[in-house]
């Protein structure tokens, strides 16, 4: 998808797209009974996200398959990656509709991360991530938490800012549920 003049303008006139990458460490195989419903609720979640005001692109194989892409070189690890137009953007997707009800049975899916499994970060308009990014970003947010370079929902940073943007309604941190929209 491109542009579509969805992304932020900062002060300097750079075009700006949020991205974000959450993890999650399956608590069974993904063929399992035990995960049927997440499993049978990813293609339905994908193409509610695909068809979101301000969805830009997410992270898939040719298939349309977002989860045999390795990170941590940890096998039970699934990725989700997606570039949104800003912040409002994704967190209305996130908390509605089946999304939202697969994310309420998270615990069901995936384990308990004591670190962070989610980052947010801008990036210039039409740039779509890396997995190798994705990791980078991840392990700073752990390292130095919120910051421009990685932050979440909680702590979100304006496009080209150096300051937190101006409190909003807390939003609860997003834990991994689907491996491609969330």
């Amino acid at each position: 998808m491109t542009d579509n003049g969805t992304a932020k303008t900062t002060e300097n006139g750079t075009r700006h797209e949020l991205a974000q990458v959450n993890i999650g460490r399956l608590t069974a195989p993904l063929d399992s009974e035990q995960l049927r419903d997440f499993a049978e609720g990813l293609d339905p979640v994908n193409a509610v996200a695909d068809a979101s005001d301000g969805f830009v692109w997410r992270l898939k194989d040719e298939s349309g398959d977002a989860t045999s892409f390795p990170i941590f070189d940890d096998a039970w690890l699934l990725v989700n990656m997606s570039v949104w137009r800003d912040t409002n953007a994704l967190t209305a997707f996130m908390y509605q509709g089946l999304h939202r009800e697969l994310l309420a049975r998270r615990r069901e899916f995936f384990e308990r991360l004591d670190e962070a499994v989610t980052a947010l970060w801008w990036v210039p308009a039409g740039h779509r991530p890396t997995l190798e990014e994705a990791e980078e970003r991840l392990v700073h947010l752990r390292a130095h938490g919120p910051t421009p370079h990685a932050f979440n929902l909680r702590t979100a940073f304006p496009a080209g800012g150096t300051g937190p943007e101006p409190e909003r309604e807390p939003a609860p941190e997003p834990e991994s549920v689907s491996r491609s929209a969330s």
